[in-house]
């Protein structure tokens, strides 16, 4: 009869295999959610958050990325780290610029929180960054990146592209707020401050 009782034994070690990656994924995930929870939710009287906050959240896509010399990357080798997104053309104008140098910036401001904050700039066409722009924003990780992927990723207002925002990725991979490209840093700063501080991890 023992026989009897084994195909009952299988789903019970499967449920048991599957609560546990839930706990563990809850245990990872929680302390992303509590800073979601204490930022956006359950804000202190009379404080609004300056940026848009992505609503429901969009976790990376497989992101088609290459390096400036060519060779393959992924999106997801950032996982752990708060990272701020720029997007434009390889021949980055005087928008693109000041866009690299306010990320710069606001990871600057950051203070001790800036080992935390990566930057990010996609590039959305064949041209070749300069190798002096590559020099003066030193530090900012350039990927070439596929536009119509990024289109399907990185939402926009009405009338709006995507090279006008800068926009804000978690620890957990997910695409959480945009700010305007030419938003005011103090504001921007204060939310990555509030942010980085109700975060437990990344």
């Amino acid at each position: 009869m023992p026989a009897a009782t084994e195909p009952d034994s299988i789903p019970a070690s499967n449920r048991r295999q599957r609560l546990k990656l839930l706990a563990l994924f809850a245990l990872f995930a929680s302390p992303v959610v509590a800073s979601y929870l204490a930022y956006y939710v359950f804000p202190p009287a009379g404080r609004t958050n300056y940026g848009d906050l992505i609503q429901p959240q969009r976790p990376a896509p497989a992101l088609a990325l290459s390096r400036p010399d060519g060779a393959a990357d992924r999106f997801d080798r950032l996982l752990g780290q708060w990272v701020l997104v720029s997007v434009d053309a390889g021949a980055c104008d005087a928008a693109c610029a000041a866009k690299l140098y306010a990320m710069r910036q606001q990871r600057t401001m950051t203070g001790k929180e800036r080992e935390r904050l990566d930057r990010v700039w996609l590039v959305t066409d064949a041209a070749a960054p300069a190798p002096a722009q590559l020099r003066e924003y030193e530090g900012t990780i350039v990927l070439r990146a596929d536009v119509a992927q990024l289109a399907a990723w990185l939402p926009v207002a009405p009338g709006r592209r995507m090279e006008d925002y800068l926009y804000l990725v978690d620890p957990l991979g997910n695409l959480m707020m945009r700010f305007p490209a030419d938003g005011d840093p103090q504001r921007i700063r204060k939310d990555l401050s509030r942010l980085l501080k109700a975060s437990r991890i990344g």
